[in-house]
């Protein structure tokens, strides 16, 4: 077995791989330059690579043996994936290896803020002995709010804890377990932006989480309030916050990660410059030696074990399967991805709604041809759809990430199904919430759809919780739940037509009559609009729609384009 590591690693990662017997480990130190690197892949079974290396079609083109690339890091943009799939190699990073590292600093900054030690040291420096202006304050009886408890979050909140502070998380992809054994209580995000005297960021970017502290989320915020983002810069507007700063709505912000990297190539000047309350910092966050060491360490244990034993971690492209299974199962994980989507959107991720409840369980009935297939990647699609938009879940480690957020996932095969369609998918999510903010008590309910592919490339929706529709997979679809009553139909097409947004399709559906349900009977629309609406045309739309009486809800998907 030959693995070569293209890039500089810690003795502790070589010491891995090289204790394998009959393993040959070709290092950075004994690779001259791109023709050498080139030479070495030629007989080489596992490549590993930091950030330098471009791992493109070129150099691919020289390892014909090539199995693996372990990226010791999160980031793959140095890597082609999709080369990379194509030829069969497996590409894994390593996400999670650096959270202690985040979640320490995340305190340091708190702590900096609270008790204004960058300034004391300045004055300090300066000649000063300013003792009277730099009382701070205690995290002691403070209320953190974390949004995002993935790994890093929970890291935070464990240590939040120790200092005595009440934690408020919000992340509709945690199970509430996991948030009650690292004593996180998990509120509504406008709960979290209203109560905290603190408030950390510690999701990934989405069209869900950009610019999600804005004008609005920060009027609602306590006066005083203290930021801290060492996530993604895009989750912030910035004029926004430095206003908040300005005015003193906002006490203090300490940013590790900003919308330009590095800050001084912005192209426009950063409104943080100058802003004494404002610690700023270059994107170190998880820059420590015990982080990059855990990060050799993890990559060069998944490598092994791939090469061992086929066990494939944290992988970002999809998993092995032989050119004729692939062909065969591709569209319909790329349908079991949508109906994750649609689903997961009923959860409350979608634009404008309010987070239903938490996630704990999800269910999978593969029928037909499906029961016969591989099924895994169909599973991992479908989970990574419900869970889009939570940090650094794909198509290949959405189980794990599920199981490590409390959420039950249970699977079932169904061969014959008398008089179904050849092969479908049956996908449920299992959902709890408070019944009120005062009351213990909880409330359960499900999502289902059933889907399967025409054409053998068109997704297709062919039932949504209990009522039978066929409609397709992409592009933007608005979904709407109503009472079965005359003129419903005419006016949903009057208020798009005044919201000057055009209707690709629009396919209907109702409960059948035997539904023994109260009230009138409840019909269902899923319309696809022809090209992407203008935000603020769609949102006045959304708006309108909702206000018709026998109209019981409204959601947009949006979902990619085939």
């Amino acid at each position: 077995m030959k693995i070569v590591l293209a890039e500089k690693v810690s003795p502790a990662t070589l010491a891995i791989l090289q204790k394998e017997p009959g393993w040959n480990c070709v290092t950075a130190d004994k690779i001259s330059g791109p023709e050498a690197l080139h030479a070495e892949l030629a007989d080489a079974d596992a490549l590993i690579v930091r950030s330098a290396v471009q791992a493109d079609a070129a150099l691919l083109a020289a390892a014909p043996k090539l199995r693996i690339i372990g990226r010791a890091g999160v980031g793959v943009d140095n890597i082609d994936a999709a080369e990379a799939t194509r030829r069969g190699i497996v590409v894994m990073n390593t996400p999670g290896a650096n959270a202690v590292a985040v979640a320490e600093f995340t305190l340091g900054l708190m702590i900096a803020m609270a008790r204004d030690i960058p300034r004391a040291n300045a004055t300090m420096h300066a000649g000063k002995w300013d003792k009277k202006s730099l009382q701070g304050s205690e995290l002691r009886g403070k209320t953190l709010g974390i949004v995002g408890c993935g790994r890093i979050g929970l890291e935070v909140a464990r240590r939040a804890n120790a200092f005595g502070m009440t934690v408020l998380g919000y992340d509709p992809f945690v199970a509430p377990v996991i948030a009650r054994e690292n004593n996180v209580t998990l509120v509504p995000i406008d709960e979290i932006f209203s109560n905290s005297d603190f408030l950390s960021l510690h999701v990934g970017l989405t069209p869900q989480t950009e610019g999600m502290i804005n004008q609005t989320s920060l009027a609602i915020m306590k006066k005083g309030v203290r930021i801290i983002n060492c996530a993604r810069g895009e989750l912030i507007v910035d004029e926004a916050l430095a206003e908040a700063v300005k005015s003193g709505k906002v006490a203090g912000a300490a940013l590790d990660v900003f919308r330009h990297e590095p800050l001084h190539k912005s192209p426009t000047p950063s409104p943080y410059i100058g802003l004494d309350n404002v610690l700023l910092s270059p994107h170190i966050a998880g820059s420590t030696d015990e982080a990059q060491e855990a990060i050799g360490i993890q990559l060069a244990n998944q490598v092994r074990d791939f090469l061992k034993l086929g066990v494939v971690q944290n992988a970002v492209n999809v998993a092995s399967l032989s050119e004729e299974e692939y062909a065969e199962l591709s569209p319909y994980i790329e349908m079991a991805d949508r109906l994750g989507q649609l689903l997961g959107h009923a959860t409350g991720t979608g634009t404008g709604n309010a987070s239903l409840g938490q996630v704990e369980g999800i269910s999978l009935t593969y029928n037909g041809r499906l029961a016969q297939l591989k099924t895994d990647l169909l599973r991992n699609a479908a989970i990574a759809g419900i869970l889009h938009g939570a940090d650094g879940v794909n198509r290949i480690n959405a189980a794990a990430a599920a199981a490590d957020r409390g959420i039950r996932v249970q699977e079932e095969k169904r061969e014959f199904v008398p008089g179904g369609t050849g092969a479908t998918l049956q996908l449920t999510i299992h959902w709890a919430r408070k019944s009120s903010s005062s009351d213990q008590g909880q409330d359960r309910g499900e999502w289902t759809g059933l889907a399967t592919v025409l054409h053998g490339s068109s997704p297709r929706l062919l039932s949504y919780d209990g009522i039978d529709i066929e409609a397709e997979l992409t592009g933007a679809l608005i979904i709407i739940r109503n009472q079965d009553v005359p003129g419903v139909i005419g006016r949903i097409g009057t208020l798009l037509g005044e919201a000057q947004l055009n209707i690709a399709s629009f396919a209907l559906g109702r409960r059948r009559a035997a539904a023994t349900l109260p009230g009138a009977p409840q019909a269902l629309a899923v319309i696809q609009l022809d090209t992407t609406a203008a935000p603020q045309a769609l949102e006045k739309a959304v708006a309108d729609l909702r206000r018709v009486p026998a109209i019981t809800s409204v959601r947009v998907v949006d979902l990619p384009s085939l």
